[in-house]
């Protein structure tokens, strides 16, 4: 039985890796405050109170068997003691079979307009704004479109099925990719537009960024080395070497094997789902494996989210962006301060009909984004200057 002689901060945060469990469900699960965790994270060497001991030793001795594993995994990982291994474990690089979604967002402002009136009206996402979609059909990928929404936002979703040996292979790819799509899907927005007004020349913006999501559909890797292959996903920095932006790079052989060797996870990504499904959210993206499809989530959930998040994202973005140039933000009134906080309400709050899963879902990938604190600082501005 695995014991811990002195709580600490960063150990209580590693029962919650292994249990797999968001912030809230964990601090329910334990009857404490979740600000409490919230100040694990802060001060992870923090040795928690006895009273709080007692309870963390109360919820390791009632984790399931491959919890408490994977505990012990992260706990030797953290202390530096030789990490135990199970013959039965998959771990190492791997084949992998993925669906890689791209969202490049862009705000046009009115020139969206033509793209919004020519679209097809979609349902209303997660974060309540109206959209409509475009289908480009000049892509390699399964499938481009271009989702245009009504406060004047653009994000080009591109999806496409891959196979790739190692992770190493797929960061290669991605990064690579990286230097090409923005300049694709602006070429694509400037050909609708031209298309629609007439124009001639760019007339849109260029894209400033690309986030990932990706499904790990085939894949033999279980326990910590399905954890390990799902944080590399979500950040496949670790795997190459962006010095030269113009020809990333793998780092070096060996370094994907020492990763799934030492059960590696990244300290700031969050993890979500449950026993029929695992996800991890992060900053540059979220990689997603569900293992009984007909209970998990599906990834169109994900990518609805997504989709709200980049649009909004690039929103407050170019509010923000007037602050900082020194210009007065100036937005028509129906998408000023007070649609911003209605965005925020919609996606940080529950919903009745919203299962365990999803609510996991949306809430990691809300605070690996900081998309919650953008918008209100977005909304601040604009209430100060009566938009």
């Amino acid at each position: 039985m695995i014991a811990v002689d002195q709580w600490t901060g960063g150990e209580a945060l590693l029962l919650l890796r292994a249990k797999r469990g968001t912030v809230r469900g964990f601090a329910n699960e334990l009857g404490i405050n979740a600000r409490t965790v919230s100040r694990w994270r802060k001060a992870p060497t923090a040795v928690c109170l006895p009273a709080t001991a007692q309870i963390l030793d109360i919820a390791l001795r009632q984790c399931t068997a491959e919890e408490r594993e994977l505990f012990g995994l992260l706990l030797a990982n953290h202390r530096g003691e030789p990490v135990p291994t199970s013959s039965e474990e998959a771990s190492g690089p791997q084949p992998c079979t993925v669906i890689s979604h791209k969202f490049l967002p862009v705000y046009l402002g009115q020139r969206s307009t033509s793209l919004f009136d020519a679209g097809k009206p979609e349902v209303v996402g997660p974060g309540g704004l109206e959209r409509r979609t475009l289908v480009l059909d000049s892509h390699a990928a399964r499938s481009s479109t271009m989702h245009v929404y009504a406060c004047g936002v653009a994000v080009v979703h591109v999806e496409e099925p891959l196979r790739f040996d190692t992770l190493t292979e797929l960061a290669v790819w991605r990064y690579r990719t990286y230097r090409k799509e923005p300049l694709w899907a602006g070429r694509q927005i400037d050909h609708q537009l031209e298309q629609l007004t007439a124009d001639e020349g760019p007339v849109a913006p260029a894209l400033q960024y690309v986030l990932s999501a990706y499904e790990l559909r085939d894949t033999s890797w279980t326990g910590p080395g399905l954890d390990t292959g799902l944080h590399l996903l979500t950040t496949p920095s670790v795997l190459v070497n962006r010095q030269d932006p113009e020809n990333v790079v793998p780092l070096g052989r060996g370094v994907e094997d020492a990763k799934f060797r030492d059960h590696w996870t990244h300290p700031e990504a969050v993890t979500f789902g449950g026993g029929v499904s695992r996800g991890v959210a992060g900053w540059s993206g979220v990689a997603y494996h569900p293992q009984a499809d007909e209970r998990a989530l599906t990834m169109d959930q994900i990518v609805d989210l997504e989709l709200d998040v980049q649009a909004l994202w690039a929103l407050s973005s170019h509010v923000l962006h007037m602050i900082e140039d020194g210009q007065d933000p100036v937005m028509p009134p129906e998408h000023g301060w007070r649609f911003l906080r209605g965005s925020h309400t919609r996606l940080t709050n529950a919903r009745a009909t919203e299962t365990a899963q999803h609510r996991a879902m949306r809430e990691a990938i809300l605070l690996t984004s900081e998309l919650p604190d953008r918008l209100r600082a977005a909304q601040n501005a604009l209430r100060e200057s009566n938009q």
